[in-house]
């Protein structure tokens, strides 16, 4: 069952941001993963905030654990703490019918 990385951050800082997310793309390739969602317009719901949202889609939820447990994520993420609010960073498994 496929896994998810799932954000809702308020960047801060743009540019240094963007830094983040260079960083952050081969790392999540390296472990399989791809964004399905990463920035773009997003429409809030019911009393929500909607940043900037991404959605990482992983092989397994075991994938996106490693992803985030990472050492290579690991050296990189202040550069998403540092300029960004995160509102909502959670790992997920997909649903199987």
């Amino acid at each position: 069952m496929k896994g998810y990385l799932i954000g809702n951050i308020n960047v801060k800082n743009a540019e240094s941001y963007r830094e983040y997310a260079k960083a952050a793309e081969p790392i999540v390739r390296a472990y399989g993963g791809r964004y399905l969602v990463r920035g773009g317009k997003a429409e809030p719901l019911e009393d929500t905030k909607a940043w900037r949202l991404v959605v990482l889609e992983f092989p397994s939820l075991a994938d996106a654990e490693k992803f985030y447990r990472s050492p290579e994520y690991r050296k990189i993420m202040h550069l998403r703490t540092d300029n960004a609010e995160t509102h909502l960073f959670a790992l997920a498994e997909g649903y199987s019918s």
